[in-house]
């Protein structure tokens, strides 16, 4: 009688996903790998392999068996949807898979409410109350939409993530013309908030010590410029924690700071005798076109109030994903509850500003005009603590709008010498890019100002963009509904953003890119 050899053990082989190598990064962080089992006990849910068992398996010729571990193995690269560039585990938007929905609530709510909601009365006193509330409701649900497009489209193709806006745009346009039309627009998004944040977080930094310090000051004060300086000083400190989930804390603290001080703002103004001659009429302009320009400049105002969306990718990114528990979920489980916060913060303060203010607004906004109006009616201690929380809001914001760009730095870094970036690279590079916004908002000091050419300049990435990426990567039946739609608000999208381009021009060209500020009688 022949004896029968003993059964082979099959070897199985390691897909790519299994293979992919871990590296350790600077902050000596590894980008986790998609595990099988949860919480140390194996996963009992239904996953597309979890038919092909090793029972499954024995009965079946060793042929057979190993075209059903190929497929298995392709199955889980597909499903699991966690196939990672072994360079992402060295990048610090990326450098870090384990966020949740809390985190994204945090770092959605701390890049949605910031300085620019303190300029939205500013746009009320051009438009009145009708259109005014009208824009800020449209704007509102626009925004929304697109950021649910944003979140599907994070893993529009299986096995692949799209971890960054430009990503997802070279996909939907292609390589050229996507980064033709993404980089500028979110680089400038980052860079220009960036500098913006130094200098509203410097000139508050400045009241927030008059408040304090009252008749007891030096004769010789520190200048606004140097109260830049130390504002950028503290943005370096804090810029050092290595990628987006370690400031989530931050970001924690940033959005509670922003919730407070925006009530607190709208409160203490509306709770505060109106000035003398008020009116809510829209501000007469001496010609049509002038009129014209200035609601263009004011819609612009209200387009910047929703800028956010060049950091929805970047967030969601951070989270792991498994075909069982896709990221899309958690995001927008905490995207929903940021935006519910920030309708909370936005609507208050620009109804309720314009109601205190009325057309004596000043350009500069409700912070100004709290200070300006009632600094001798409201206590010392409730105006300082106001100021802190927006010094406190902006250092936190500066961090998270600031992460696209220490990504793209640390990006080139690794693609020419293929290996991580060390812990004095990474902070010479963002101790250099914090003082470049520094020399920027110096030589530039009007820019925290220029809110509606901002918001014309970069509205396509929140309004426009989206739509065309929905079109071009889900591809909708030709003339439906969601065709036409997702077209014509992309266009619509498109002219807004020249036309607010135009008035935010028009607005510095008028004012001979001179700041006046305000100066109540």
């Amino acid at each position: 009688m022949d004896e029968r050899p003993e059964t082979e053990l099959i070897s199985i082989p390691a897909t790519p996903r299994d293979s992919t190598p871990e590296a350790l990064t600077p902050s000596g962080q590894r980008s986790p790998r998609p595990q099988s089992k949860e919480g140390g006990k194996s996963s009992t849910g239904w996953t597309p392999t979890s038919f092909i068992s090793p029972r499954f398996l024995s009965p079946i010729g060793t042929p057979m068996k190993k075209v059903l571990v190929n497929m298995k193995g392709y199955l889980e690269e597909v499903g699991h949807l966690t196939k990672l560039n072994p360079q992402d585990a060295w990048l610090p938007i990326t450098e870090s898979r384990n966020g949740n929905a809390h985190y994204a609530a945090f770092h959605n709510l701390n890049a949605g409410v910031g300085f620019q909601a303190l300029v939205l009365p500013v746009a009320f006193s051009f438009l009145g109350w009708s259109w005014g509330i009208i824009s800020l409701t449209i704007a509102y649900i626009w925004q929304l939409y697109t950021l649910w497009i944003l979140v599907q489209l994070h893993e529009a193709i299986p096995g692949k993530r799209y971890n960054r806006y430009v990503e997802l745009a070279e996909a939907a346009f292609g390589n050229r013309l996507g980064a033709w039309l993404s980089i500028f627009p979110t680089a400038y998004l980052s860079a220009g908030t960036a500098t913006a944040l130094i200098l509203v977080g410097g000139e508050t930094m400045k009241l927030f010590f008059e408040i304090v310090c009252g008749p007891l000051c030096t004769s010789n004060p520190l200048t606004t410029v140097e109260w830049y300086l130390v504002f950028t000083f503290l943005c370096i400190v804090l810029s050092q924690l290595p990628n987006l989930n370690s400031i989530a804390g931050l970001s924690l603290v940033g959005a509670i700071t922003a919730i407070f001080y925006s009530t607190m703002v709208w409160l203490l103004s509306v709770t505060q005798q109106r000035p003398p001659n008020i009116s809510y009429e829209p501000i007469a302009l001496p010609s049509f076109t002038s009129s014209v320009f200035s609601v263009f400049n004011a819609l612009g105002i209200i387009a910047f109030a929703f800028r956010g969306h060049n950091l929805v990718l970047e967030i969601q990114s951070t989270m792991p994903s498994t075909f069982k528990h896709p990221a899309h979920v958690p995001m927008w489980k905490g995207a929903k509850v940021a935006y519910f916060f920030i309708a909370m913060c936005l609507f208050p303060v620009a109804i309720g500003g314009f109601w205190a203010y009325g057309n004596q607004m000043p350009p500069t906004g409700i912070l100004n005009a709290l200070f300006g109006f009632h600094k001798h009616d409201i206590s010392r201690g409730l105006l300082a603590m106001t100021f802190l929380l927006v010094v406190f809001s902006c250092l936190s914001s500066f961090q998270i709008y600031s992460m696209p760009v220490f990504d793209n730095f640390e990006a080139s870094y690794t693609h020419r010498t293929n290996r991580p970036c060390s812990v004095w690279v990474r902070s010479g590079f963002r101790v250099v890019y914090a003082f470049i916004n520094f020399f920027i908002g110096v030589a530039l000091p009007f820019l925290s100002s220029l809110a509606g050419l901002l918001g014309g300049l970069t509205l396509p990435v929140t309004f426009a963009y989206p739509c065309f990426m929905w079109v071009l990567l889900k591809k909708p039946t030709k003339y439906s509904f969601n065709w036409y739609f997702n077209w014509s608000l992309g266009w619509l999208g498109v002219a807004f953003s020249v036309a607010f381009t135009i008035g935010g021009i028009w607005s510095i060209v008028d004012n001979g890119l001179k700041l006046k500020f305000f100066k109540p009688n």
